[in-house]
């Protein structure tokens, strides 16, 4: 893979140096999928050249859907206790996500999913409230299939979102940290956010709330603002039209109504079975946890993953489930689930009745 090969070495000194900062004497937990292979060697130098002492972990495709099927009743029901042990010792963590089959968690049991991610729970609030932390993925054939491109596109698609082709990447996210401080100071005075697009109409009390720069410390590749809405505020309608994929199952135009906050209806084009056991999965998966705005300009065009889809500069997107802490928000889910919407084509944003945003654009 000509594209990717010389990369590496940049790729993961953006991850250890910019996104989670490593330095000596620190504990960095290196998790990656097994596609992901070829990352592992670059990220273990960079830890081990920042001074720190790197803790690889591989997984193989189908270790979830293993899991799942195979564990006893006594194994998800016990608690995760050394893995949870196993992060509060350590100061940072990297995740290299890196698909072999988007496909893979088909036929797996949602109920016993949900009942693994219960017992995950603890270890993931540990990792996202005591750790410097970034996930990424790595491109693969499998991946790129399911963005509709070849693998050589699809690697150039990736890795220009993240500014890798630029000759200091780092200093071109700190640019857009700067741009994302512009676009918060104007929300943080905002009391209430109006979505308006082609079968969208909703309100969302922000007031209060913080707004968090995603600037590429946690995703890589970022570019948004986000924050948590007042909890049962959420009241009208919204139409998700950017496809996504959960336990591999793909679904398409998704249409919420809230009522006080609350899911009181919802409807997909295709995956109506996924998107009823999404919003079963406990009482805090009914609202939302977070609602973010993207803004990186070098991803135009949906892949099926929601870790670039919700990054789309034009485009909103609501979290069903888990807020974050830091945005104030404190709605409590085993999930949190980005559903994206595409404002570039006749959508707007307005704050207090004031117009934020129009087809995409910024009006600051």
């Amino acid at each position: 893979m000509p594209v990717v090969d010389p990369l590496l070495d940049r790729y993961a000194d953006l991850l250890v140096g910019y996104c989670i900062e490593a330095a000596a004497g620190e504990h960095v937990l290196l998790s990656l999928d097994t596609p992901a292979t070829d990352m592992a060697r670059a990220l273990v130098r960079a830890v081990l050249q920042a001074g720190a002492e790197p803790h690889l972990r591989l997984a193989y495709p189908e270790y979830t859907a293993d899991f799942v099927s195979l564990a006893g009743d006594a194994v998800l029901a016990s608690p995760a206790s050394l893995q949870l042990e196993e992060m509060r010792r350590m100061d940072a963590y990297v995740r290299v996500a890196a698909s072999a089959n988007s496909r893979g968690m088909n036929g797996v049991d949602p109920a016993r999913l949900a009942r693994l991610q219960h017992r995950d729970r603890a270890t993931q609030e540990e990792r996202v409230n005591h750790t410097r932390w970034v996930s990424t993925l790595f491109p693969t054939p499998a991946a790129a299939q399911d963005a509709g491109m070849s693998t050589d596109d699809y690697e150039r698609f990736v890795f220009d979102a993240m500014f890798l082709f630029d000759p200091e990447p780092a200093a071109r996210w700190r640019e857009l940290r700067d741009h994302q401080a512009r676009i918060i100071e104007r929300l943080s005075g905002a009391r209430q956010v109006r979505i308006l697009a082609e079968g969208t109409d909703l309100r969302l009390d922000v007031g209060g709330r913080t707004w968090v720069n995603s600037d590429g410390k946690r995703n890589m590749p970022s570019g948004e603002v986000f924050t948590g809405p007042h909890e049962a505020s959420a009241e009208g309608a919204i139409t998700f039209d950017v496809p996504c994929t959960v336990r591999g199952e793909e679904v398409q135009n998704v249409r919420l109504t809230f009522e006080g906050g609350e899911v009181v209806e919802a409807r997909a084009e295709r995956g109506q079975e996924v998107l009823d056991a999404q919003l079963a999965t406990d009482a805090g998966a009914r609202r939302l946890g977070e609602l973010g705005i993207g803004t990186n300009q070098r991803i135009q065009r949906p892949s099926r993953s929601v870790l670039f889809d919700e990054k789309i500069g034009g485009t909103v997107h609501l979290a069903l489930g888990r807020s974050y802490p830091e945005t104030g928000g404190v709605n409590e889910s085993a999930i949190h689930w980005d559903l994206v919407c595409d404002l570039r084509r006749g959508g707007s944003i307005q704050l207090d009745g004031e117009p934020f945003q129009e087809d995409g654009g910024f009006l600051l």
